[in-house]
């Protein structure tokens, strides 16, 4: 697909851009509201598409739990063996918890981790159906509260009878931003993955005690306008961390709901190397 659809969608996605002026600025580049209305469904997510995971072997639940600013709700994936197993908090894009993100946690409950996605938008009473009002109400949390219920549910898994105390996170997009705060936060943490995140701020890079998994997209210019001086600072402070490009694939690669970016190569390689690394800290 063109690169400026991708970097047009983008903006809407990631920046105060009306829909108005999104779908007006797309008939623009494509030359007709018909053919605009015809590339629209392959920029936008389409939950219907994620994977069907099979469910033969984990358990799968709704949940709510109480923390520091009051119950907080997700969906828990793990494995039906009885043994204590490692577990992952997995932080959702800035459209909130779906279908694609239940099945990053059931994913990895396959892969023998208890897997929480926290629902960001708890104290809304959960994710909306509409996307863009998910992406709206994403932009109202306060960043230290949010930040604060992530950590809270970090505690949580480390206190469940089947866990075995370690705990990794890995986030996306919005989430992915999330997932290197909390390298900087947490310093029991053991594994952070961040796909196509935001960097955390060099002055917190110190902090970090966990070890780093960063995937970044090669045409993902916003991102990885970034990289250059997180990399500085993780090298300067001795962190531990792997950091990849994926040349040629765009922002989201990994979401399989995004026919317009999604890149099964890139997301199949970009996933071993995370189980990899939750197999290595987390077991």
């Amino acid at each position: 697909m063109d690169k400026e659809l991708i970097k047009l969608y983008d903006e809407y996605t990631h920046k105060p851009l009306s829909r108005q002026d999104f779908i007006r600025q797309l008939v623009s580049l494509t030359g007709s509201m018909a053919v605009a209305m015809s590339v629209l469904p392959l920029l936008e997510n389409n939950y219907a598409h994620a994977s069907e995971i099979p469910n033969e072997d984990i358990i799968n639940e709704d949940i709510t739990f109480n923390a520091s600013n009051g119950p907080l709700t997700g969906f828990l994936s793990r494995p039906k063996k009885t043994r204590k197993h490692g577990c992952v908090l997995v932080i959702h894009e800035n459209r909130g918890l779906n279908a694609h993100i239940k099945d990053i946690a059931k994913r990895l409950a396959i892969e023998g981790f208890i897997a929480l996605a926290l629902d960001a938008l708890s104290s809304y009473g959960g994710t909306p159906e509409d996307q863009d009002e998910a992406r709206t109400l994403i932009g109202k949390l306060d960043p230290e509260i949010n930040l604060t219920n992530y950590l809270d549910t970090l505690e949580y898994l480390r206190q469940l009878p089947y866990g075995n105390g370690k705990t990794g996170c890995i986030g996306f997009c919005w989430g992915g931003g999330i997932a290197n705060d909390l390298a900087t936060k947490d310093p029991r943490l053991n594994a952070a993955v961040s796909y196509y995140g935001r960097q955390a701020r060099q002055e917190d890079v110190p902090h970090i005690k966990a070890k780093l998994l960063l995937h970044y997209a090669g045409l993902d210019e916003r991102i990885n306008v970034g990289i250059p001086a997180f990399q500085e600072a993780l090298d300067s402070n001795h962190i531990d961390y792997q950091l990849f490009i994926y040349e040629g694939v765009n922002h989201a690669f990994n979401n399989e709901t995004s026919a317009a970016r999604y890149d099964e190569q890139a997301s199949k390689l970009a996933w071993k190397r995370s189980i990899d690394l939750f197999n290595s800290t987390l077991m």
